[in-house]
């Protein structure tokens, strides 16, 4: 987790597990839930909160939820080792994998769960569409980490889908909004993306942690080596991503608070297709890994960015086409009100899983509450 990476075994590692956490470690989901009602209540309680957060914005995101994101990033991209990830993107099984699952089925399953349970609500419908379409770039690493997925193996699937976020986001938008239900005979959506504006958020909000990352890493290894690197300089800066977690949940649950806790029906119905949503792709995507003899740590990966979604550029993207009180604005400010905790859950299944399906794995941590990576250094 936050305070153990990298590493082999060392003195202690044989006492109790959760003596071994940190505080925020052993009550991680605690902490998200609480930064998620501390959010909603500032939305509620403090009068023009969301006009002051949404004042300045950086790619249509707001610059508070950005600092947050930044800080949650870093210290995972630092963590990469980045010379080995050419041998991630030489694994076809993989790369295919990710590709298919991320921009094949995904979008397709949200369309077919929006339809099918949200048939008299066109604006969250196209809401979920949207959120289905934006593929995870962000938070994503912090779930990966957490589950001792590849970190290697994650930068580079990250750095994938925010390739063909930029090259695919328009195109596939117009075919789930407007060619699809055409040919079959529903009603179809007008909806004007910025390309833009998405071309920016890539860059500004993986592109800036990615090169700080790679430089940290490249330079600290090169000036003290790896062992002080990895054993040293990387615990000290790892609790920064969980502290930029929750502050990202507080600030993007007090910029949208008030449209969250003034309809909780809505809520309650948009919720329902999010949590079958993630529920199958996880599911899926971890059988799958598993059937094509990925390695526990790979599958974990290849769960997590194919479940996780970019829902700052899903809210930005709705916002922006569709106006900051639409349905489809809503649609997207639900997405991490349900994937936030549901993600977290899936952590402690993937690791559940990993131990049950994956006998002998050397990727697999010893256990459920050691989300860290015992690797030995060279």
């Amino acid at each position: 987790m936050s305070d153990v990476v990298a590493e082999g075994p060392r003195a202690g590692a044989d006492g109790p597990v959760l003596a071994r956490l940190s505080v925020l470690d052993r009550f991680l989901p605690v902490w998200i839930i609480a930064a998620m009602a501390l959010g909603l209540l500032l939305g509620r309680l403090v009068p023009g909160l969301d006009d002051a957060l949404s004042a300045v914005e950086v790619g249509s995101v707001s610059v508070p939820i950005g600092v947050g994101l930044l800080l949650m990033m870093y210290p995972v991209l630092a963590k990469v080792r980045y010379s080995e990830t050419g041998q991630i993107a030489a694994d076809r099984r993989l790369m295919v994998s990710s590709l298919v699952l991320n921009w094949l089925v995904g979008p397709a399953l949200m369309f077919a769960l929006a339809w099918l349970l949200l048939p008299d609500q066109p604006e969250y419908r196209t809401g979920l569409v949207i959120v289905g379409l934006a593929r995870c770039i962000a938070m994503v690493l912090i779930w990966n980490d957490l589950s001792c997925g590849d970190r290697e193996a994650a930068a580079v699937l990250v750095a994938l889908n925010s390739v063909f976020q930029v090259l695919a986001f328009a195109a596939l938008g117009w075919f789930y909004l407007q060619v699809l239900p055409g040919r079959l005979g529903l009603p179809t959506t007008s909806a004007d993306f910025s390309v833009g504006a998405i071309v920016v958020s890539v860059l500004v909000f993986l592109g800036i942690p990615l090169l700080a990352g790679f430089l940290t890493r490249t330079l600290g290894e090169r000036a003290r080596g790896r062992a002080w690197y990895e054993g040293r300089f990387l615990p000290k800066i790892g609790p920064v991503a969980l502290y930029g977690l929750l502050f990202t949940i507080v600030m993007l649950f007090a910029l949208q608070g008030e449209a969250i806790t003034s309809r909780p029906g809505d809520v309650a119905r948009i919720a329902l297709p999010l949590l079958a949503y993630f529920a199958i792709m996880f599911a899926g995507s971890f059988v799958l890994g598993r059937a094509i003899g990925l390695s526990y740590a790979k599958t974990s990966t290849l769960s997590f960015t194919a479940t996780g979604n970019n829902f700052e550029l899903a809210i930005a993207v709705a916002i922006g086409t569709f106006g900051v009180t639409s349905g489809q604005a809503l649609a997207g400010v639900v997405g991490p009100l349900i994937e936030v905790p549901v993600l977290v859950a899936l952590v402690y299944v993937a690791l559940w899983a990993g131990r049950r399906f994956f006998p002998g794995d050397p990727t697999v941590p010893a256990s459920a509450a050691v989300a860290s990576r015992r690797r030995p250094l060279p």
